[in-house]
């Protein structure tokens, strides 16, 4: 049975478009870091650095796609996703060194309107 699971799973997420593939892998960093956040009150930053890691790869390569020459997006989207990489990067690492509930909160939000306007809900 675990096969046949496993074997949907992996069917299910190369049907996915680029598009609903890029908003699935944000909602996942967004759902990560909201996990981790909780363990934040008793000091637990483990959790929440591999979360902001995770983040930070998502964005990098998200940005990278986004910003390259091949990319037919418009020069000021690819400029409009370039900056928000970039943001969002720092932002990860500012909450490495100081994390607090907003920091967290601030990137799960924007993760989660990128990943609705990916999924054509611009909210």
């Amino acid at each position: 049975m675990n096969y046949a699971a496993n074997a949907y799973a992996r069917t299910s997420r190369s049907a996915l478009t680029p598009r609903e593939a890029e908003s699935a892998v944000l909602l996942k960093a967004a759902q990560q870091l909201i996990g981790a956040s909780h363990g934040l009150a008793a000091g637990d930053t483990k959790r929440l650095n591999e979360a902001l890691s995770f983040n930070q790869r998502v964005w990098t390569i998200l940005a990278s796609e986004a910003t390259a020459d091949e990319n037919p997006l418009p020069a000021e989207i690819k400029q409009g996703i370039g900056n928000l990489g970039v943001f969002v990067l720092r932002s990860c690492v500012d909450t490495m060194i100081e994390p607090t509930p907003e920091k967290i909160a601030n990137l799960v939000q924007i993760n989660n309107e990128i990943a609705a306007g990916l999924q054509g809900n611009p909210g």
